[in-house]
């Protein structure tokens, strides 16, 4: 069906925008409108008496109604009152110039006087004067103009009309955005690629909307929650859309910061607002993004009026998520990432009665995402799902769109036809480890540098039984890194001690490698040793892995000890000792496999410097099969999540 151009949104705003504009023209122009045949058709008080004095003045014509008059100057005047300008007036005409009298009897005087030394001998004619049409218009205009604006903003405040959301007369009405139902392009689970296990569980929920006879026929209560919990990017916007789309309910959708305004009250008003209009869809969903604006645990921070605003905006939505129908058929769905800091009285049974966690995808569901977001894209031969899901480990389904938009707009800047699989990889690079700065210079002894460095993880991780795999080392420089180790982290529910050490040896390989065979250390292993003395904190303060201190853990999950450390001076020398002692052995341990396997090493780091960037292939034809392969190649079948993103060990800060 065709579009009526007439009823487009924005069209009654522009109409009253340009209406506006002429009125303020039309104003101007009657202002300042000149007859164009008396020139100067105005004059002071001052001057009318001056002329009159001059004998410019031939008669006058008095509206006494209006305290103004009419002078009409002599022709042959006209030059000494108009100037250079008398030359434009008609000969036939009379010019004629008006003044405004102050008072009558003023003026009366002072016509006497004039009339008895002979300077006035003209005729003086009083008359009552209506006005006209022009003038009424003139004089009414500039209220006119002024209620046609304040209309105009009023509008515009009112978000287009009476009522409209977001303005100064409706600033307590509900901001959300609501979706009918019945949208040709609604989303459902389809276009919701992997986690299926909250899609398994929401899918209730589409149940409960769609058939809740078949629930509250047996007694049961319609949930009146759930909460989806995650880290960023993992679509937990989208799932909720896909609920929408699945029930064919109206969907309400707004962020947690759109209940917050600068007036107190607002808040809580927004929220009445949104539950009643929700109940008047029933049966339909109300999805709030970011809860975590509005729902913080209260009394965390007791301070400034616009926490106390906050709080009454919560209490306001606990209200009403208690005060519905027990089968009203509104169901709340809400979405953060920061569940630990969400009010306990939010998360009770009863009003969001499940969290849905929303984790990283693990290999297989990356798979399911590359094959949603590659469906647009012109393609090569070469690309392979599967490898490129091993190569993004950790990576979320926002990242996984970022890296497919990111291959598209390599290969068109080569100027190619199609999206190749190099196009792909040089993505997944740009995205992880920053852009590639091919200006950056670096002379040959730095590079060699990076080399052993980089090769000494290589080396390492290759022979350490719990390292992870090795998926390519390269010496490019991208961001502040100037070199990089690129590992398939395992995915692991519990990590025990030795896998922990089999880690840290292989961070260290870098600086050991420096030491070993180059004669002094850099400052590229700062990243390495961060994270190595971050670990060996954890490992000896917080999972008692400590022969002075065993099964002792100084950490509390609720922050109970705030700023203060729970233990005494001599415990924090034996934690510092032990830390120490713990980074010693595994740098010495690293320092032993590198002298092992000195020869590899030296052909891997040779290699590196010729090609700049090497894969695990690569590696396999120096070192030979890892031992450890087939346990590897396991983890790639089964599937590989990533806890942490592709790691990548930077060689400077």
């Amino acid at each position: 069906m065709a579009e009526n151009k007439d009823n487009k949104p924005g069209t009654g705003n522009r109409i009253q925008t340009w209406l506006c504009i002429a009125l303020f023209v039309a104003f101007g122009y009657i202002m300042l409108k000149d007859d164009g045949e008396n020139l100067n058709d105005k004059a002071t008080y001052t001057q009318f008496k001056e002329y009159v004095s001059r004998g410019y003045v031939s008669n006058l014509v008095v509206y006494s109604n209006m305290n103004s008059m009419e002078m009409y100057i002599k022709p042959d005047s006209a030059m000494y009152v108009f100037g250079d300008r008398a030359a434009n007036i008609n000969p036939l005409s009379r010019p004629m110039l008006t003044v405004g009298v102050g008072s009558m009897d003023s003026f009366q005087e002072f016509i006497d006087n004039a009339e008895s030394d002979g300077t006035f001998t003209g005729a003086v004619e009083y008359r009552k004067k209506s006005r006209t049409g022009m003038e009424v218009l003139i004089s009414v205009l500039p209220f006119l103009i002024l209620i046609g604006l304040w209309i105009f903003m009023s509008r515009k405040m009112t978000g287009g009309g009476p009522g409209g959301p977001g303005g100064v007369f409706s600033v307590g009405k509900s901001k959300a955005r609501v979706y009918e139902k019945g949208k040709p392009d609604r989303v459902t689970f389809k276009d919701v690629a992997g986690q299926a296990e909250a899609k398994a569980e929401v899918e209730e929920i589409v149940e409960f909307l769609k058939n809740p006879k078949k629930y509250t026929d047996l007694g049961g209560k319609i949930p009146k929650g759930a909460l989806l919990v995650g880290p960023p990017g993992t679509g937990k916007t989208l799932l909720a859309k896909a609920v929408a789309g699945e029930a064919d309910v109206p969907f309400f959708s707004l962020s947690g910061s759109d209940f917050v305004e600068m007036f107190v009250g607002v808040g809580a008003s927004r929220v009445r607002d949104l539950f009643h209009q929700a109940k008047e869809k029933s049966p339909c969903i109300i999805f709030i993004d970011e809860i975590d604006a509005v729902g913080r645990a209260r009394g965390k921070n007791p301070s400034m009026g616009g926490n106390d605003e906050r709080e009454n905006t919560l209490n306001q939505l606990l209200t009403e998520m208690d005060g519905f129908g027990t089968n009203s058929g509104v169901i709340i769905l809400a979405a953060t990432n920061r569940v630990d800091i969400l009010d306990k009285a939010l998360l009770r049974a009863g009003r969001f009665d499940r969290q849905i966690h929303l984790d990283l995808p693990d290999l297989n569901e990356r798979k399911e995402v590359f094959g949603v977001h590659l469906k647009p894209l012109k393609l090569d031969k070469d690309v392979d799902k599967d490898l490129l899901a091993r190569q993004t480990p950790g990576f979320s389904g926002a990242d996984i769109a970022n890296v497919c938009n990111e291959a598209a707009l390599i290969a068109a800047r080569h100027d190619k036809k199609k999206v190749s699989k190099d196009d792909f990889l040089a993505a997944v690079d740009r995205i992880v480890g920053g852009l590639e700065k091919k200006t950056k210079v670096l002379t040959a002894k730095e590079k060699e540098t990076i080399a052993l460095h980089e090769a000494g993880h290589a080396t390492l991780s290759w022979f350490l039984e719990y390292a992870n795999p090795l998926i390519k080392v390269t010496i490019v420089p991208r961001g502040r890194a100037l070199g990089a180790a690129w590992y398939l982290p395992e995915e692991r529910q519990i990590t025990t001690k030795e896998q922990m050490l089999d880690e840290m040896c292989a961070t260290l390989g870098g600086r050991a490698a420096e030491e070993l065979f180059t004669g002094h250390i850099s400052s590229g292993a700062m990243n390495d040793l961060e994270r190595v003395t971050r670990q060996s904190y954890g490992m000896i303060a917080y999972l008692g892995m400590s022969d002075s201190l065993p099964n002792m853990c100084y950490y509390s999950s609720t922050d109970e000890y705030a700023f203060q450390k729970p233990y005494s001076e001599k415990t924090a020398e034996l934690i510092d000792n032990d830390v120490k002692a713990l980074i010693a052995s595994q740098y010495e341990r690293a320092k032993s496999l590198l002298i092992e396997h000195q020869e590899g090493h030296h052909q891997l780091a040779q290699l590196l410097m010729e090609r700049e960037v090497i894969f695990a292939e690569d590696v396999e034809r120096i070192f030979g099969k890892r031992q450890w392969a087939s346990r590897s190649d396991e983890i790639l079948e089964d599937g590989v999540s990533g806890t942490d993103q592709a790691t990548n060990t930077e060689t400077t800060n």
